[in-house]
């Protein structure tokens, strides 16, 4: 028996049955005609500080969707399905023709780069910190850049040490290739996006509509993409919690002088950024996976892992599914559980700076010419095809979903992994493929038509489906109470903003 066969016969039934898994969805909000709202987050929807489940991310038109963790994916769906319910029949309320939600990752119709609305929490200082820190992100990377959207998937197994987490996440970051190249779904974008930046983006038609790579499989997670020039200076090691956090924590206290020269308030007072140094805080540090614990209120997220370890981990490399009403379906959430098992059960040895720098080689080929023909990624310093690669780690998953399947007494992950190795064999299947043929035989290559198109459909099939009172009225209370809370907390502080910043930027506080 082979040692991972070895390793799925000790896991029990009743252990894999503890899988749990939750999911955080970003979309813009848009008007009609397909270019970004710029109204304020529905007071309908409550407070976007303390809601648990409907909150902002970058932007005040950005809306995050947030479930809890489920036994089962089709628990998890079913929650996100009815916060989609119920923010549709919101924004249809919102100003003459309603909104929507943008189905695609790459962003709508964009206004100019110092109009696109920060997310905005109310006057408390933990609310004021949020805006502060977006207000940053756009200093640094530009505003355009942050209303990227995307699908985190949060993932956890009972009985998972630190140790054996940051395994699972340098396998992950190894074979993440073949998550882009199954379920990238951002090929394309418009072209205001990259209007005044150099790219090698083609055009799409008369190339007015639509910017394309022909083999692309995820623009978001590429060049153009949630990058960072300044990050690229970090080479944060996955080998143990202790490495991690003193990678975190070095690029949390030292000044970076391109931010220091932005400062930390403008000439009039106004805060340009929590502070100078590389990350702001620990949620600037961009990557494919991340581990996380659950924080107090008030702790650093720093802090939270340092003292109990990791909880779980978040999965970031997942394009919204504009096929999908609510940009994932059941079927892609049982591969992801089956995939990261096998991440974790796998031999992990330990990363090298070397095998760092090839992984991000491997994420940028991937994401930009991922359905290639011959394409070829690095694996232990040899050149290897990216579709050989990917079938070894699919029939290595095999025996992963036929164990899950046994202890969820279902077929669903067999037929998930089937579904992906037919995939695999056939690139004009994958979503990526799919938006580029839809988007020349349907739309004439014009990306706003094309989101437009599947925002409306997502919408038409969201607002058919049975709503119940009891869903109302218990989507309504949550919001007045997230009101009520934000409320109390503004009444509680008693510090000034500056020195509230101040102890919270502490070195001390990241543990």
């Amino acid at each position: 028996m082979s040692p991972l066969h070895q390793r799925i016969a000790a896991l029990s039934p009743e252990r894999l049955a503890g899988m749990r898994r939750g999911i955080e969805k970003e979309g813009l909000r848009v008007l009609p005609t397909g270019h970004l709202a710029l109204t304020p987050h529905p007071a309908a929807l409550g407070s976007a500080l303390t809601h648990t489940s409907i909150t902002t991310d970058y932007s005040e038109s950005q809306l995050e969707l947030i479930t809890g963790a489920h036994a089962s994916v089709d628990g998890c769906l079913q929650e996100l399905t009815e916060l989609h319910q119920f923010v549709h029949r919101v924004l249809a309320q919102q100003q003459p023709g309603g909104e929507l939600l943008w189905a695609s990752s790459m962003p709508c119709v964009l206004p100019p780069d110092e109009t696109i609305p920060l997310g905005r929490y109310g006057g408390s200082n933990i609310g004021r910190a949020k805006s502060v820190y977006r207000m940053g992100l756009g200093h640094r990377y530009g505003r355009r850049m942050q209303t990227i959207s995307g699908i985190h998937y949060n993932w956890s197994l009972p009985g998972v040490t630190s140790d054996e987490y940051f395994a699972l996440i340098r396998n992950f970051r190894r074979q993440a290739f073949v998550l882009l190249y199954l379920f990238g779904a951002s090929p394309a974008l418009g072209p205001c996006f990259v209007q005044g930046r150099e790219h090698s983006l083609q055009p799409l038609g008369d190339g007015h509509g639509a910017l394309h790579l022909p083999h692309a499989t995820s623009l978001r997670m590429g060049r153009l993409g949630y990058q960072s020039d300044a990050q690229s200076t970090l080479r944060v090691s996955y080998n143990g919690l202790q490495g991690y956090a003193d990678s975190l924590h070095e690029a949390l206290t030292r000044p970076y002088p391109a931010y220091e020269a932005i400062g930390l308030r403008s000439l009039g007072g106004d805060y340009n950024q929590l502070g100078t140094s590389l990350l702001q805080i620990e949620n600037e540090f961009y990557g494919t996976i991340r581990p996380k614990r659950t924080v107090k209120s008030g702790e650093r997220p720093l802090h939270a892992l340092r003292e109990r370890g990791v909880e779980y981990v978040e999965v970031r490399l997942m394009d919204l599914d504009p096929f999908e009403p609510v940009g994932i379906d059941a079927q892609t959430m049982h591969l992801l559980d089956v995939f990261l098992l096998h991440c974790l059960l796998t031999d992990s040895p330990p990363d090298t700076p070397e095998e760092i720098a090839a992984l991000k080689a491997n994420q940028h080929l991937s994401a930009e010419r991922g359905r290639e023909p011959g394409l070829q990624l690095t694996r232990d310093g040899a050149q290897v095809a990216l579709l050989d690669w990917g079938r070894e780690i699919l029939q290595e998953c095999a025996p992963i979903a036929a164990a899950l399947d046994t202890a969820c007494a279902t077929d669903a992950y067999g037929q998930a992994l089937s579904a992906a190795q037919a995939r695999m064999a056939a690139p004009q299947a994958t979503p990526s493929a799919r938006v580029l043929a839809e988007l020349t035989q349907q739309f004439e290559g014009d990306f706003t038509a094309f989101g437009r198109s599947h925002s409306y459909s997502a919408r038409e099939v969201l607002l058919g489906l049975p709503w119940t009172e009891a869903q109302q009225q218990r989507q309504l209370q949550q919001a007045q109470a997230s009101l009520d809370a934000q409320r109390a907390i503004e009444q509680a502080d008693t510090l000034d903003f500056e020195h509230w910043r101040e102890r919270y930027m502490a070195v001390g506080e990241l543990g």
